[in-house]
């Protein structure tokens, strides 16, 4: 039985891809700890009884846990073989953040209706400061990211 090749040398889409799925895993953390556990404004689903919230909080958590193990094993792989970009690996990253946090205030607020951010305020602020935010990252991840792909190794 033969191995499938691997891939020597800087391998910037595998650095890009392994760090976007850590940010999507740090921002759904992030979302859950501070947004459903300390501020209390939300669950995942809120569309049912709190029972139900508190579960599907735990889903979101345990799926940010997956994201981060999984992850940082494909990272620490490309760093083992020397075929990380850090360059693109930030790109990654702030793609991953900015990409969940868009489709978190997109979907999951807006089209899905799964939960709001906070209830019995205005949601204006909030919407425009948490997509705005998410597409500011996505536009820094595209920028590093592109910089990496443009960018030689040395000979």
């Amino acid at each position: 039985m033969t191995r499938p090749a691997v891939r020597v040398g800087p391998d910037p889409r595998a650095s890009l891809l392994a760090a976007a799925v850590i940010g999507i895993g740090v921002m759904a953390a992030v979302d859950e700890i501070v947004f459903h556990q300390l501020l209390a404004w939300h669950h995942f689903y809120d569309r049912s009884t709190p029972a139900v919230g508190l579960f599907s909080d735990g889903l979101l958590h345990a799926g940010s846990l997956i994201a981060l193990v999984g992850g940082f094993f494909w990272f620490a792989d490309l760093r083992r073989r020397a075929a990380l970009v850090p360059r693109a690996g930030w790109g990654g990253f702030l793609l991953g953040v900015g990409v969940f946090q868009v489709f978190d205030g997109l979907v999951d607020h807006k089209v899905l209706r799964t939960h709001q951010i906070r209830y019995g305020v205005d949601l204006v602020p909030y919407d425009l400061a948490w997509n705005l935010g998410g597409a500011v990252l996505i536009v820094a991840g595209v920028v590093l990211a592109v910089a990496a792909g443009q960018r030689r190794p040395r000979s």
